[in-house]
C-alpha cells in the first residue's frame, strides 16, 4: 500500500511543477497517469514505471539548472538541493517499486498483456508528442480550443491505444475488431470534415478543403507542385507498417470493408487475381492527367470537378461490386494508391508467412476479402501482391501455419510488435483526422 501512494504521490508532485509551469495539458496527462496508478492491471503499473523514470529526469535536469542559477548568483543553494534531491528519490524510487516484486504483485492482473499495452501506450505517447513538437502550427484539436492542453488529448489517444490493444490481443478479437476501429477513424474524419464544410475551419487541418480521395494523395502534389504532407506521411507509414495501410489506417478504405461486408457474406471464388494490376494503370493515368492539367494551366475549378468525378466512381464500384462480390473491389482492383501500398510495403520488413504444415484447408481463402489467398498463393506459401497484412485470416488457421514474420522473430512476437506499430499509427492518425 505505501508503495502505491509513493507512486500516486509522484505523479501528482509532477502534475503540481507542471501546472506552475503554466503546462495544463501536461498537468491533466500526470493526473490520469495516477489514475491509472491505481489499476491492478499490468500493463498500468509497467507504463507508470516508464513515466515515473521519465519524471525522475525532469526533477534532476531541472534541479540542475536552478542550483547553477543559486550558485551563479551567489544564493543559498543547499536547501534547494535537498528538495530536489528528495524529490528526485522520491520518483525514482516510486519507479523502481513498479517493476520490483511487491509492485508485481500489485500490478498482477492480465500480466500476459503487460508488455504489449504499455508499448503501445508509450509508443503512441511518443508519436503524438514528436508530431505535436515539431509540427509548426495546432495540429491536434485540443490545442485550437484550449492552447497549451494538447497533452490531455495525447493521454487519452494513448490509453485508447492500449484498450484497442486488449480488444486485438487474440487473433480472433482482431478480426472482429479491426473493422470497427476502422469505422470509428473514418467516421472521425469525415465527421470532422462535415464540421469543416458547415463553417467551422477550425476543424480543418490547414483551415483549407482538400477532397479525400486517396487517389489524389499522388495526382494532388503533382498538380500543385507543392503539398507533399501526405505523400510523405503515407510513405513514412507504409515502410513502417507495410502495406497494413489500406486495412487499418486509409480513411476510404473503411467503406470498401463495410459494404464488401454488407453483401455476401463469403469473397467470391471467381475473382481474377490479374486485376489487382490495374490499379497500375490507373495510377499512371491520374498522374499523367495532373501532370497534364498542371502544364496546360487548367483552372483549379475543372481539376477539382476531375477529382470529384473519379471519387464518385469509387463509389459506385463499392456500392455495386464490392457489395456483389463480397471483396473489397475498390481497393484491389480500383484504388491508385493501393497499388502504391503494396508494392512499396515490400520495402517494409513485415510480411504474412504460410508455414510448411499448411494442410490446403483453404478457410483462410474464406475470409480473406482481398484476393490475396488463392489456391496458387498458397501452394507458393506467401499471400499474393494484394495482402494488406489485415491479419483476418489467421484466425481461420486452426493448424497456426498463417502468421506475421519480422526478421529473428517468432510469428507471435512478429505479431505483438506489429500490432504495437499499427495501432500506435491508428491513435496518431485519430489525432490529426483532418483533411
Amino acid at each position: 500500500m505505501a508503495g502505491l501512494i509513493f507512486v500516486s504521490l509522484s505523479f501528482i508532485l509532477l502534475a503540481a511543477h507542471a501546472l506552475r509551469g503554466g503546462d495544463n495539458g501536461l498537468c491533466v496527462f500526470l493526473l490520469g497517469s495516477a489514475a491509472l496508478s491505481l489499476s491492478r492491471e499490468r500493463w498500468a503499473g509497467n507504463v507508470c514505471g516508464v513515466l515515473l523514470g521519465c519524471g525522475a529526469l525532469i526533477w534532476l535536469d531541472n534541479g540542475t539548472a536552478l542550483i547553477s542559477l543559486r550558485i551563479f548568483t551567489g544564493g543559498d543553494w543547499v536547501r534547494l538541493a535537498v528538495i530536489m534531491g528528495g524529490l528526485f528519490a522520491l520518483t525514482i524510487f516510486s519507479a523502481a517499486y513498479c517493476f520490483s516484486p511487491s509492485g508485481r504483485e500489485r500490478y498482477n492482473r492480465n500480466d500476459e498483456q503487460g508488455i504489449f499495452r504499455a508499448s503501445i501506450f508509450l509508443l503512441s505517447v511518443l508519436l503524438l508528442e514528436i508530431t505535436r513538437t515539431k509540427v509548426s502550427f495546432p495540429i491536434f484539436l485540443v490545442d485550437r480550443f484550449f492552447p497549451g492542453w494538447g497533452r490531455a488529448e495525447i493521454f487519452l489517444l494513448a490509453f485508447y491505444g492500449s484498450w484497442i490493444g486488449s480488444k486485438m490481443f487474440s487473433p480472433e478479437g482482431a478480426r472482429v475488431f479491426r473493422p470497427r476501429i476502422w469505422a470509428f477513424f473514418s467516421a472521425v474524419f469525415f465527421g470532422q470534415l462535415a464540421l469543416g464544410l458547415s463553417g467551422l475551419d477550425t476543424f480543418l487541418m490547414t483551415g483549407k478543403v482538400h477532397l479525400p480521395i486517396p487517389a489524389l494523395i499522388a495526382a494532388g502534389p503533382v498538380y500543385r507542385g507543392s503539398g507533399f504532407f501526405m505523400p510523405i506521411l503515407f510513405t513514412v507509414s507504409v515502410l513502417l507498417v507495410g502495406s497494413a495501410w489500406c486495412s487499418y489506417l486509409c480513411y476510404i478504405g473503411a467503406w470498401d470493408d463495410y459494404f464488401s461486408r454488407k453483401g455476401n457474406k463469403k469473397p467470391a471464388k471467381n475473382f481474377n487475381p490479374r486485376l489487382v494490376w490495374v490499379r497500375l494503370l490507373l495510377l499512371i493515368l491520374v498522374v499523367g492527367i495532373a501532370w497534364r492539367m498542371r502544364v496546360g494551366g487548367i483552372s483549379p475549378v475543372v481539376a477539382v470537378w476531375a477529382a470529384s468525378q473519379f471519387g464518385l466512381i469509387s463509389v459506385v464500384v463499392m456500392l455495386v461490386f464490392s457489395r456483389e462480390m463480397g471483396m473489397m473491389v475498390h481497393c484491389t482492383t480500383f484504388c491508385p494508391m493501393g497499388i502504391v501500398s503494396n508494392l512499396l510495403g515490400r520495402l517494409s520488413p513485415w510480411r504474412l508467412k504460410i508455414a510448411s504444415s499448411c494442410c490446403k484447408c483453404m478457410k483462410c481463402t474464406k475470409v480473406c476479402r482481398y484476393g490475396a489467398l488463392n489456391h496458387k498463393d498458397i501452394e507458393a506459401g506467401r499471400p499474393g501482391i494484394s495482402c494488406t497484412l489485415c491479419g483476418d485470416c489467421i484466425s481461420s488457421c486452426k493448424g497456426g501455419s498463417l502468421g506475421y514474420k519480422f526478421p529473428f522473430l517468432s510469428s507471435e512476437i512478429s505479431r505483438k510488435v506489429f500490432l504495437t506499430a499499427v495501432i500506435s499509427l491508428h491513435a496518431l492518425f485519430l489525432g490529426i483526422a483532418r483533411i
